[in-house]
């Protein structure tokens, strides 16, 4: 078989994968740019970024489309935040190329290691919606975590965010898994359209790779949104520690390694 055509396969075989962890937990980021940066080491890292995200948004949005139809999203939360979070990744992709992804990875570091370390001592987080616990303090930081500093850093670099915007939901909003994984596509769709739109203004996409990719993602978040909601908030709370201590893997290395 041609090279071209393994390489196809294989960046679309990731896309796939990616979606379907993205839709569960998020994190798909983890699997799909390293396998782009891997197939494509010649090309500037923001080309190969503005096409995960082109791969992104047809998953996050199919994602989105099917929990939405099956359960309850928190709308008055996901709607003004996702716009804010489209101006926000804006922001982070145009300093892409500004800021060396070296400056975050400490900080991403921790957070990571602090989710971890949170799910683990926490064993009924996530397991129900707590609305009356929550105070403004707490809505105010969610919202500005949620609408401006992820959304920065997925513009950026990226891979992480969705389960750093999910575990921001259940521990500040109070929301249970699959709600705030469901609340979550909504945020990150926005996130990623504009971080979509800066880097395309800036620089080439592989627009062709990025739509078979995408067809592979959203076949990817299809299949990771019914598990989601047939798995329920326990399949979600492991498969969350399982995407979370691979990215504390990988980061680790490209910090340390």
């Amino acid at each position: 078989m041609h090279a071209d055509v393994l390489m196809l396969l294989m960046v679309v075989l990731a896309a796939t994968g990616a979606g379907w962890v993205d839709a569960v937990v998020g994190g798909g980021g983890l699997v799909q740019l390293p396998v782009l940066l891997l197939a494509f080491p010649g090309i500037a890292p923001t080309t190969l970024l503005a096409t995960d995200k082109l791969s992104s948004i047809a998953g996050t949005a199919t994602a989105a489309m099917g929990f939405a139809r099956r359960t309850r999203l928190h709308w008055r939360l996901a709607a003004p935040v996702g716009l804010l979070a489209i101006a926000a990744s804006g922001l982070g992709a145009t300093l892409a190329g500004l800021v060396p992804p070296a400056v975050f990875r400490p900080a991403v570091l921790l957070v990571l290691l602090a989710i971890g370390v949170l799910v683990v001592l926490r064993p009924t987080l996530g397991s129900g919606s707590r609305p009356h616990r929550r105070s403004v303090g707490r809505a105010v930081l969610a919202v500005a975590v949620l609408g401006a500093v992820l959304p920065v850093y997925n513009g950026m670099i990226g891979p992480g965010t969705g389960s750093m915007m999910l575990m921001t939901l259940t521990a500040l909003w109070g929301l249970d898994f699959v709600i705030a994984s469901a609340t979550t596509k909504v945020i990150n769709l926005g996130s990623n359209i504009g971080a979509l739109v800066v880097l395309a203004a800036h620089g080439p996409v592989f627009w062709v790779l990025g739509a078979a990719m995408a067809a592979g993602n959203m076949g990817g978040a299809w299949l990771g949104t019914r598990t989601a909601l047939r798995r329920g908030t326990g399949f979600i709370r492991i498969a969350l520690l399982c995407v979370v201590s691979a990215l504390l893997v990988k980061i680790g290395i490209d910090q340390f390694g």
